[in-house]
């Protein structure tokens, strides 16, 4: 697994060895199910005249199970390799295979900004 850095063309991070860290805050509904909090508005300015119209200040994305577990083991602590084990630990077989899932899932939460590397801070 490796993990392309946006600072040179010619550099590869290993995924593996990355420490995810989430941008967004989260709710988790009796079933365990998580939906990340986005915000409506990020401009200051607006959030405050628009937030007051709209009913929720958030736009809520859920995850299923699996996104749910994953999302839940970024701590800004672990290492993916650490999630996936823990990952595989309480799945089972139907995760594997498990580091090409959890990278591809991690990698579509850092494309759409939901969270980042400490590894790649500062390099955007």
């Amino acid at each position: 697994m490796s993990f392309f850095s946006h600072k040179k063309n010619s550099d590869y991070l290993n995924i593996l060895e990355m420490i995810p860290f989430r941008i967004y805050s989260h709710e988790t509904a009796d079933n365990g199910m998580v939906s990340v909090l986005i915000p409506r508005f990020h401009n200051k300015i607006l959030a405050k005249i628009f937030n007051s119209l709209v009913r929720d200040p958030f736009v809520r994305v859920k995850f299923d199970n699996f996104g749910s577990s994953a999302w839940l083991e970024i701590d800004g602590q672990k290492n993916v390799y650490t999630i996936s084990k823990n990952l595989l630990q309480k799945h089972g077989e139907k995760i594997q295979p498990v580091n090409e899932r959890v990278s591809k899932f991690l990698n579509q939460l850092y494309i759409y900004k939901f969270i980042n590397f400490n590894e790649m801070k500062g390099q955007e």
